[in-house]
């Protein structure tokens, strides 16, 4: 029962990552009716910033945090601009493509700065970790769950009780009639790549002292969150972060209970079950309309 606990939270910790990830998946989605698969990028160049500053520049963390959220904003000024804004008349298959490109092309220019050697990044606490019970709790897992706690309840204030809140979601739901209502889609949609990029910037951060932070990362993170959108429902941000928290407690007891170099498998077989037995996923109603 112990071992059970301790993978639990473990489990919930990983998930709340790729819940982070999916969630930006699941808001472009909407806004735009396509998937943006540099995502996962997002997430490695935000890491990769923080050793710049943090590690490089020897700056204070937090001070560091800052500038790369505020980095990872501007990043998403400029992937609207430049990748989707261009194609934004066009199917979603060359944005999709522009997307794809767009992530070769942020995985090699950091690869170029920094080679293929992994980095480290020192977590956020002096003290690793607290023991409660027969359960350790890492602090870094326990920052990470905080942190996608608070960022739920942000998300229900922010698009239940807010203004700009509600005119995204308008822009979500129809674009032509946000549009007559004196809503800028342009504008909403801007605020959505800009969010998604800090939420993906902000998934890398987080979960960069628990891995080594290299250019692959932002790849694997990708693929599991993408598998989380799918699991919870494409779409639908409840599913993204129940999708994402369930994948990280099945990889979790999966690498523990069979085996740690197939533990990647499991997620995928769980996907796989998925797309055959429930192809819309758990929350997955609107998945008809999209398509």
């Amino acid at each position: 029962m112990d071992l059970v606990l301790q993978l639990l939270f473990t489990g919930i910790g990983i998930g709340a990552v790729y819940a982070l990830v999916a969630l930006g998946f699941v808001l472009i989605f909407r806004a735009t009716n396509v998937v943006n698969f540099a995502q996962g990028e997002f997430s490695m160049v935000a890491a990769y910033l923080m050793v710049v500053f943090a590690v490089d520049l020897g700056w204070p963390y937090w001070l560091s945090f800052l500038i790369s959220l505020a980095g990872m904003a501007l990043l998403g000024v400029i992937f609207n601009l430049g990748v989707y804004y261009p194609l934004r008349h066009r199917t979603y298959l060359p944005v999709i493509i522009a997307t794809i490109g767009a992530s070769i092309l942020l995985a090699n220019s950091v690869l170029a700065i920094y080679g293929p050697q992994p980095q480290v990044l020192q977590g956020w606490f002096e003290t690793p970790g607290i023991q409660l019970g027969p359960v350790y709790l890492d602090s870094q897992y326990l920052l990470i769950i905080g942190v996608t706690i608070l960022l739920v309840i942000f998300n229900f204030w922010f698009f239940e009780k807010t203004l700009l809140g509600k005119k995204l979601q308008a822009t979500s739901q129809d674009k032509e009639m946000a549009s007559l209502l004196g809503i800028s889609v342009s504008t909403m949609i801007m605020i959505t790549f800009i969010y998604s990029a800090v939420l993906g910037g902000l998934a890398g951060i987080l979960v960069a002292p628990v891995l080594f932070v290299s250019i692959q990362m932002g790849s694997t993170i990708a693929l599991k969150a993408f598998a989380a959108t799918i699991i919870g429902g494409f779409g639908d941000v409840t599913g993204a972060i129940i999708g994402g928290l369930a994948l990280g407690v099945i990889e979790t007891f999966g690498a523990a209970y069979i085996s740690v170099p197939y533990k990647d498998g499991f997620a995928f077989l769980v996907l796989i079950a998925f797309l055959i037995f429930r192809p819309q996923g758990i929350f997955g109603e609107r998945v008809a309309e999209k398509a």
